[in-house]
């Protein structure tokens, strides 16, 4: 497969910085773009508009994307980068005129590398390249610190992935995100487990991230409150490939189902040595395994008969995603991986509210991006007050003859049995 590939602009320090659509003459043109009036994100003064018959000056809107471009979940941190520039080159053809000018979004993507601590790093990096908006990050353990930065500095930020609840349980009027939380996840894919599967006896692994221990946590609570038994639970980290001594003292307690909190780099060495030692269990987790790569990591043979929760409409349910999809490969000239539909829409809910406003001026916008009321290419788009997706529907996929295949789609606020419309039977 091909991907086109932006270049990297040469940077000081450990911090990788991609700015699209301001490449040539490098460096030294940015600086001027940046001392001229355009390239400001502060917007003009009311009633700027052009004379008659003339063409509305441009302005610059940087929107900032931060997710994992290095490292085992850089297939997933690109898939969103992806989404996002599709969005931007989207806009950017309508000829949007906002204050008088003709708005122009330009992406700057920093890698996190999946990791706290430089997720601070990239939020400040963000913040003094003035961006207007930040859609990001993928990992809930990235997003939780990152959005604190944000907040301190009024710039709205929409994860198109992050589910830990306590990511939009701070207070922060900055923070949102456009998937179900795992409060939601949690308790859905518990109960495919005990009502689908039938499990009496379950094991649960996570991979000690917010997002995994949080996912799994949620998960080990509604089944403990069914009267399932947990025979085990144990912990791992987001960078061990070799499961066997974990295996090996789950087999003895032999489960009906082995859940597993955390992303595909694990999950799928984790299905192939399970297969190997002999394990019969079913085996099921999470939105973060729920890729493509997960099923070239197990073996498309051992990946057989797993499950895997995601927020979301299946992709041919969702309003346009037979186009997005469509859209995506003939550009990158591969599938969507998992979270690039989530970032074109978090994109369009922020250019949305810039119009409403009239400013792309962060404090002016921002209450727009509260009041959203958007219909993207995952469907319906609307935040409760902490900043939740409201009702957001999550779907249960089953891998089937090497792909993963939709079962069904249920929403939060329906009962356990109970498929939304136009679920995925």
């Amino acid at each position: 497969m091909i991907e086109h590939r932006r270049p990297v602009l040469p940077q000081t320090g450990h911090r990788r910085r991609i700015v699209h659509g301001a490449w040539a003459p490098g460096i030294a043109a940015v600086a001027l773009c940046l001392a001229a009036a355009g390239c400001s994100r502060q917007e003009p003064a009311s009633g700027t508009a052009p004379s008659a018959g003339q063409a509305p000056a441009e302005q610059t809107v940087k929107i900032g994307m931060a997710a994992p471009l290095t490292g085992p979940q850089a297939h997933i941190g690109e898939d969103i980068r992806n989404g996002v520039q599709l969005a931007i080159d989207d806009f950017n053809a309508t000829g949007t005129v906002v204050g008088g000018k003709r708005l122009k979004f330009e992406m700057v993507a920093e890698d996190d590398e999946a990791n706290p601590t430089k997720a601070t790093t990239v939020a400040q990096a963000l913040v003094d390249a003035k961006v207007a908006a930040v859609v990001g990050h993928f990992n809930s353990g990235a997003s939780i610190p990152a959005s604190r930065i944000y907040s301190d500095n009024g710039i709205p930020q929409i994860s198109p992935s992050s589910t830990n609840p306590a990511y939009t349980q701070q207070g922060f009027k900055t923070t949102f995100r456009v998937v179900a939380n795992d409060n939601q996840q949690g308790p859905t894919l518990a109960r495919f487990a005990l009502e689908r599967l039938h499990a009496k006896t379950i094991a649960i692994i996570d991979d000690a991230t917010a997002y995994g221990q949080g996912l799994a946590d949620t998960f080990q609570s509604t089944v403990k409150a069914a009267g399932a038994d947990v025979a085990a639970r144990e912990h791992t980290t987001d960078k061990d490939t070799d499961f066997k001594a974990i295996l090996t003292k789950i087999k003895g307690r032999k489960p009906d189902v082995i859940m597993f909190g955390g992303v595909d780099p694990q999950a799928g060495p984790m299905v192939k040595q399970m297969v190997e030692l002999g394990i019969p269990a079913r085996f099921m987790g999470g939105d973060g395994m729920q890729t493509p790569n997960f099923i070239k990591l197990a073996g498309e043979k051992e990946a057989e008969g797993v499950y895997a929760s995601m927020p979301g409409l299946p992709k041919d349910k969702m309003p346009g995603g037979r186009q997005f999809v469509e859209k995506y490969k003939a550009r990158y000239g591969k599938e969507v991986e998992l979270f690039a539909p989530m970032g074109y829409d978090a994109v369009f809910v922020f250019a949305e509210a810039m119009k409403r406003a009239g400013s792309v001026d962060p404090a002016k916008f921002l209450p727009e991006v509260a009041k959203t009321n958007y219909n993207g290419v995952i469907g319906p788009i609307a935040f409760d007050d902490k900043g939740d997706l409201r009702n957001g529907p999550i779907t249960i996929y089953e891998v089937k003859s090497g792909a993963w295949q939709p079962l069904e789609t249920l929403s939060p606020s329906d009962s356990a049995d109970k498929a939304a419309p136009g679920a995925a039977k």
